[in-house]
This record gives structure tokens, sequence and C-alpha cells, in this order.
């Protein structure tokens, strides 16, 4: 198994040694992913969306939400390394630090509560939009056009969000979908629509709309997995609370591929190695 790992992930370099580097912006709330290989140039992430308290699968997203400001605190002459800090209304300071390569994003993050009170940031939401990487129109009525192009793992297998079954339709607020892992409480998720299936890992993606690129992202860890209604997905990773003087690391990866899942998979398993079900 190991010379087949690593046969993959030397293809997968091979396929990308001549990409250029993926850069970064910011444009207010928007971490803006930028390279030529893009379907129109670009893909915008609300990042970060929201900060979010436990028992939300059923409450008013308001009540859900901690609010937060963002700061960009450095941004390399290169556009490959951004330097980010929320700031969290409870005093949890969340720093970020984002690297662009050709093939991928990397996420470290560290969460730290420099106060006296117990923090309720449980977890946070990065909003990936990825209606132009799928091909399909960002202002068009159907908001679940993109589905067929989106996937994750279940059962062993990839499933495109459009074969899925079953689809849950009922929640406080619709559509969407949510899929929790068994290490996360039901009751702490986004408040749309929760399918009892339980994804194997903690990947989630689509692919191109001309089905030559593949993206996923993944974060460890993470509290779910979650198709939204701005033609985006999201991993959102998970914090877990914070006492007080207390430090967290969380880790994130975007992968931007040529199509090719076994390549995406080798990648995934070498950068989170014991991120499957649990």
């Amino acid at each position: 198994m190991k010379p087949l790992l690593a046969l993959l992930l030397l293809s997968a370099s091979f396929a990308f040694s001549q990409t250029p580097d993926l850069t970064l912006t910011r444009d207010k709330n928007w971490l803006v992913i930028q390279g030529p290989q893009l379907p129109k140039g670009e893909i915008r992430i609300n990042y970060l969306e929201a900060y979010c308290r436990t028992n939300s699968t059923t409450a008013d997203w308001h009540d859900t939400t901690i609010g937060h400001t963002t700061e960009l605190l450095s941004l390399s002459d290169d556009n490959k390394t951004m330097k980010l800090r929320c700031t969290v209304k409870d005093g949890v300071i969340v720093d970020h630090t984002i690297t662009a390569s050709a093939a991928d994003v990397t996420f470290a993050i560290t969460a730290h509560n420099p106060t006296a009170t117990a923090s309720g940031a449980y977890w946070a939401q990065p909003c990936i939009r990825l209606g132009d990487f799928t091909g399909y129109d960002n202002t068009g009525k159907d908001i679940a056009d993109y589905l067929p192009k989106c996937f994750l793992f279940l059962n062993g297998n990839l499933n495109r969000m459009s074969n899925i079954k079953p689809w849950t339709t009922e929640a406080r607020y619709i559509p969407g979908q949510v899929w929790c892992p068994k290490n996360v409480p039901r009751t702490d998720v986004n408040p749309r629509p929760l399918s009892p299936l339980v994804p194997d890992n903690g990947l989630i993606g689509c692919f191109s709309g001309d089905e030559k690129q593949l993206f996923a992202v993944a974060f460890e860890p993470y509290q779910e997995l979650f198709q939204g209604v701005a033609r985006c997905l999201h991993s959102d990773f998970r914090i877990g609370g914070l006492e007080p003087g207390e430090t967290k690391q969380i880790k994130g990866k975007i992968y931007i591929l040529s199509n090719d899942v076994p390549a995406l998979l080798a990648r995934y398993a070498k950068d989170f190695p014991t991120h499957h079900r649990p």
C-alpha cells in the first residue's frame, strides 16, 4: 500500500509541477484564492462567516452566532501567505496563517482564550462559494443546480450529492444538507436539514464545470460537512470551547487538483492520517 500511495503522490505532484502557484488576496470579509487554472480565475470564501455556540441545530441562527471581527495582519509580497486575526466578542483570539501553493491552500489556526471566562465558541464557518468553479450562474434561481457536481464520501464511495438518498428536507431553515460525524453531538450543527448519514471522512468537494478539475476541503477537527444555499460547501471546523487561558490548534486544507480522485485521497491520507470515520 505504501508504494502505491507514494506513486499517487508523485503523480499528483508531477501533474501540477508546471501549474502556477495559487495566490491569495483579501476583499472586505472575503478570502479570495486566485489562479489562472481556476474557472473564472478565483474562488471566494466568506472567511469567516460565523463563530457558533452549541445547541444550534434547532436554534435561531442569530442566537447561535457569536459576533467577531477579522483583521488582515499581513500578506506576503508574493501573495502566497496571509495572516488574519479574528477577535470574538467573548474575548477569544483566533489567528489564521493561510498559505497557497500550486495544488492546495493550507490553514494553520490557533484559538486562544486570554480571558478569565470560559468561551462558548464551539465551531466556525468558512463559507466557500463554488458556483463559478462548478459552472453555474451565481445569480441563478435554482440554488441546487450545482449539486450534481458536488460530492462527499459515504459507505466507502464517492457520492455525488444529486444521488444521495435519503436527502432530508425538514429543518428550522431549508434547503441545504448537513452531515455530522459521530463524535459531534447532532444538537450542535447548522440548523439546516440534518442527514442521518455519517460521512466516511472529513472531505467535501466538487468537480469543475468541464469535469477536468476537482475542489475539496477538510479541517481537523471538524464539526460538520454542509451544503448551503449560496452554491457553497463547508467543512466547518470545531473549536470545542475554550477554558480560561486555553489554546487549541486547528488545521485545514483546500485541494485544487486535476480530476483524479485516488490522488486526492492519497494527499488527504497523508495530510490527515487519523481523519476518518470515528
